[in-house]
């Protein structure tokens, strides 16, 4: 998935306003203006599109953690250089403070069905034996059950006329 659609499904699921988003952004030190975000969140056909990159997304993601669970003793962590699903989805995850099993509840709402060494594989170390890449569609049935789980009155219709 691109950072630009994580980025649009995590704001209509949590209902973030560009304010927000800015303030969001502004946690994680990153100054961002409303046509940035704008831009970021226009269709990929768009001629105003404009892809979002790692390091934006990463700053966003810690900006989140940060506006769900407080801001951390010590240094803001760096964001990521180069990110992929499993570090977005173990960002979204310690956001939310979920646990293994709310995920698998969530994964299930989408109608997947997981084990918890399935998932435990995802937030694994890169060299780990027991690794698995997070495809686009676990992360897309991720953010689906966060939608189904925090707007629960939305049509499929809806969800995706951003």
């Amino acid at each position: 998935m691109t950072n630009n659609d994580i980025l649009r499904r995590l704001r209509y699921t949590f209902d973030i306003n560009d304010t927000k988003m800015i303030a969001i952004f502004g946690l994680a030190d990153l100054k961002v203006s409303r046509e940035q975000i704008s831009s970021w969140l226009k269709k990929d056909d768009d001629d105003a599109y404009k892809g979002c990159s790692d390091v934006e997304m990463a700053t966003f993601l810690n900006g989140f953690i940060t506006k769900k669970r407080g801001e951390k003793e010590g240094d803001k962590p760096a964001p990521e250089q180069v990110i992929n699903n499993n570090i977005v989805f173990r960002k979204i995850k310690i956001a939310l403070n979920m646990k293994s099993e709310e995920v698998l509840e969530i994964m299930s709402l989408a109608g997947l069905q997981m084990s918890k060494h399935e998932l435990s594989a995802f937030f694994r170390k890169v060299g780990h034996k027991h690794y698995r890449e997070c495809k686009d569609q676990i992360m897309r049935n991720f953010l689906q059950g966060l939608q189904i789980k925090y707007r629960p009155n939305t049509s499929e219709k809806e969800a995706y006329q951003w």
